[in-house]
């Protein structure tokens, strides 16, 4: 696959462990700079698991291991030297269920900048990382009052303000809009078109007509039985996304696109 940018983030043959039992088997892709790219597929096949692999919050999973190799600008992330601590806010993350602080939507903004050394001016940073996030004309006049008192898609709206916030250079949204309502969802599917300008993303949706709308690329996954009856995921095909939609090459990704799958 030929794309008219570099690729940032790039597996070869990712395998995924949790104990004993594989849970992603042989993945490789390319993921290319300010490019948007979809991760598809049913239940249990191993999207988040890979996207997880991708900021290491997988370290964070008893058992949990890789084999394979995980590059990020060409060095690998999985290297001794490598801080995870470091590493997450250069890729950051924004979960299926908005996660504010308990705290004011302008700490919820500040706290994660200042725990990372931001030395410069603070206010200027709360304003530009709502304002990227088409949060500020919103709640300007509210930066005091708890980020728990806002809608839930503005909760996820102030999520990736946070995120933002420490400067990353990409953002891994995990079912973003799962929680959230249709004009919630239409919001952060025109911030992700506005913040691939900046940043490249990697969505995973269940929602095939998200992807449609809002990806450059798609991976679609899918999971095979075992000899032990387990589940193993793995990436049946990627593409640009149109190519994915209209003109796939397997006959499962056909499948499940068109919503006969299964």
């Amino acid at each position: 696959m030929v794309a008219d940018t570099e690729a940032v983030l790039k597996t070869t043959n990712l395998n995924v462990f949790y104990g004993y039992s594989l849970a992603v088997r042989e993945v490789s892709l390319d993921i290319f700079k300010n490019k948007v790219v979809a991760f598809i597929g049913p239940s249990g096949c191993g999207k988040s698991t890979v996207l997880r692999c991708f900021n290491r919050m997988n370290d964070l999973i008893p058992n949990a291991r890789i084999d394979g190799k995980i590059t990020f600008k060409g060095s690998d992330i999985y290297a001794d030297k490598v801080d995870p601590t470091d590493l997450r806010c250069r890729i950051g993350m924004v979960f299926q269920k908005p996660n504010p602080f308990p705290k004011s939507i302008y700490e919820n903004i500040a706290f994660g900048a200042r725990l990372n050394g931001f030395k410069g001016d603070m206010d200027e940073l709360v304003e530009i990382s709502l304002k990227k996030a088409v949060l500020w004309d919103e709640i300007k006049d509210q930066l005091m009052q708890s980020g728990l008192a806002l809608s839930g898609g503005q909760q996820q709206r102030l999520c990736i303000a946070r995120t933002i916030a420490v400067k990353p250079e990409v953002i891994l949204m995990d079912e973003p809009c799962a929680a959230l309502d249709p004009i919630s969802t239409l919001k952060i599917e025109e911030l992700i078109h506005e913040l691939k300008q900046q940043y490249t993303i990697v969505i995973v949706t269940h929602n095939m007509q998200q992807a449609l709308r809002v990806s450059d690329f798609t991976a679609f996954y899918n999971a095979e039985a075992t000899n032990k009856k387990e589940k193993v995921g793995y990436l049946a095909e990627y593409d640009k996304t149109e190519v994915i939609f209209q003109a796939p090459t397997q006959e499962t990704t056909k499948d499940y696109v068109s919503g006969r799958f299964g």
